[in-house]
């Protein structure tokens, strides 16, 4: 079972307490799964109980109660655990980690998106100050957004810098006050509602990031918060590990290169159950992987929708460093060594290897970095 199978189950479980007249609330769009929190336990955890114990009339333990018991019905759940005011702690077959890494090999860089499309038409129309960090944080936010089936317009004060948009890469449908704007949207459809105004509005660039190139100068201005204030020096161009996006691009590369290896040695990723390598605790041993690279890729679509709602395309940036410090740790061990033969183990090791590169691409994409194959 993936997170968003899980989520749909966990909302399933919702609604049948609803149909048997054990609460009296109404079904949420979406139910938020991810690997638990300091206290928690199992693969994953929802706060649901908590968000529906107000409009329920009952406290969240007594709602997460309830839920326990239709999911516990559930087949491929294992075990459902109450903990803290209501949190509900879900355990699921083995099999959930292979799920996991088929979900994303299969999606892509698509996954972690929304599924479904809008779900009430409401368009975002983003607003942005005329300097260079509010601009590259509204295009890395409308890609954010557009990833969870928001629809969105970029609006800049005035017309963008070229340097902007032709180096940067940043997209700004059009330039002047939002309000002006606004009736452009859709092509101009009449039916089309009045969106919602957003400004972005970080603290400023104290340089010109542009001298960096596209891919240092946009992390040096997404990585840090808003509130922060970005650093545009040359450390971003540095290939070595105190770089973080060094780091991250070097390991998706590095997951490149295991799969051409893996393809002269004749054999290819097939997700499935991950084995104990021969010599336990050396790098790369599976043991560790189930606390801290699968729980990371597990958690990236809730990443990016907490990003998109938030509007801070940092925590991606820094969700990113995270999955690749762990996958760093993993890959020594993913290709045989010495005389040893290609064995489902390395197949299965594979696969998860390739699914964290598969997350850092995509990851790296909505930032408007590009993701090499070779460093």
């Amino acid at each position: 079972m993936t997170p968003v199978e899980l989520s749909r189950t966990v909302l399933r479980a919702v609604r049948r307490a609803v149909d048997g007249g054990e609460l009296s609330v109404t079904v949420p769009g979406r139910a938020v799964v991810a690997p638990p929190g300091p206290g928690g336990c199992g693969d994953y955890a929802t706060n649901i109980a908590l968000q529906l114990a107000r409009p329920a009339g009952r406290s969240a333990d007594k709602v997460a109660e309830i839920l326990r018991a239709h999911l516990l019905d559930t087949p491929g759940v294992t075990d459902v655990v109450v903990t803290g005011p209501g949190f509900l702690n879900i355990s699921l077959g083995d099999g959930a980690p292979t799920a996991l890494v088929a979900e994303i090999l299969r999606r892509g860089h698509r996954y972690g998106y929304a599924v479904d499309g809008p779900t009430d038409g409401e368009t975002v129309q983003l607003y942005a100050l005329h300097e260079v960090r509010a601009v590259i944080v509204m295009d890395a936010v409308s890609r954010l957004l557009r990833s969870q089936g928001t629809l969105v317009r970029n609006t800049c004060e005035a017309r963008p810098e070229p340097e902007w948009t032709d180096l940067l890469g940043a997209h700004v449908d059009a330039f002047g006050s939002p309000e002006a704007n606004a009736p452009l949207y859709a092509h101009g459809a009449p039916e089309t509602p009045t969106p919602l105004h957003l400004t972005v509005r970080p603290v400023p660039a104290p340089a010109d990031p542009t001298p960096l190139g596209r891919d240092a100068a946009r992390w040096a201005l997404l990585h840090p918060a808003a509130h922060d204030r970005p650093r545009i020096t040359d450390e971003h161009l540095v290939q070595r590990e105190g770089n973080p996006l060094f780091r991250v691009r070097y390991t998706h590369a590095r997951t490149r290169a295991l799969s051409r290896n893996a393809a002269d040695l004749g054999f290819t990723a097939e997700p499935a159950a991950l084995a104990e390598p021969a010599a336990s605790g050396g790098p790369g041993d599976p043991g560790d992987v189930r606390h801290s690279l699968i729980p990371l890729l597990a958690d990236h679509p809730r990443v990016l929708a907490q990003a998109a709602a938030d509007r801070a395309p940092d925590r991606l940036a820094r969700h990113l460093v995270t999955v690749a410090d762990a996958a760093l740790t993993f890959l020594p061990g993913v290709l045989p060594r010495g005389d040893e033969k290609p064995s489902a183990a390395h197949r299965a090791r594979l696969a998860l290897a390739e699914a964290a590169g598969t997350v850092l691409a995509g990851g790296l994409s909505l930032l408007g970095i590009d993701a090499p194959d070779h460093i």
